[in-house]
């Protein structure tokens, strides 16, 4: 739900301590709303800091930077950046067939407009557009397109418009093959077993 709010309402933030006081709430699933968020803080912060994410990272922007146009403009770690976590994804999909079905799945069970209220108890500011966010999010299905280059470009094509900065040209194909590769070999270097068991999926 952070990166969720980061797309469809970048004024709302969470801060963890104005929901720990929730993960007591009387409400059970208001409580394990609170203890899902906090989580999802704390998956950022290791995540962000493994030295497989700043190696990987780093790697992703310098095929950026040889195969698409040499334009500051690009903000090639920005891109090194994203395309890890895109692809990162793509493997894990790829790996554990049915999955994202079933994920999918658990999303159309989803009551948004209890989602969105709980949003506004635990966030200092309040939103009206989760709602509509969340139910585009279960139509579009946008995850399925990771398996396709076409389409992942043009998913990121989007978020490069919506930060306002140039649309990517075809030759981030190359970077996406070469970069999967490099995840592959790599993807247990982002996600260290002591944080990330896959023997439940």
């Amino acid at each position: 739900m952070p990166d969720f709010l980061s797309v469809v309402d970048r004024n709302v933030r969470f801060r963890a301590q104005h929901v720990e006081p929730f993960l007591t709430d009387d409400e059970r699933t208001t409580a394990e709303f609170a203890g899902g968020v906090l989580q999802h803080l704390e998956d950022d912060r290791w995540f962000h800091k493994t030295r497989g994410f700043f190696e990987v990272t780093g790697e992703l922007a310098l095929l950026f930077r040889e195969h698409v146009e040499r334009d500051d403009r690009f903000r090639a770690a920005f891109l090194g950046h994203i395309v890890t976590e895109l692809l990162l994804d793509r493997v894990l999909i790829a790996d554990h067939p049915g999955t994202l079905d079933r994920y999918y799945e658990s999303w159309s069970q989803v009551d948004s407009e209890q989602i969105q209220q709980m949003v506004n108890r635990m966030s200092r500011e309040s939103t009206d557009r989760l709602v509509r966010g969340l139910r585009l999010f279960q139509e579009e299905r946008f995850l399925y397109d990771y398996a396709s280059s076409e389409r992942l470009l043009y998913r990121l094509n989007q978020v490069m418009k919506r930060v306002k900065l140039p649309v990517l040209p075809e030759t981030t194909f190359v970077v996406f093959a070469e970069g999967e590769a490099i995840i592959r070999d790599r993807w247990r270097d982002l996600l260290p077993l002591e944080h990330f068991d896959l023997s439940h999926i």
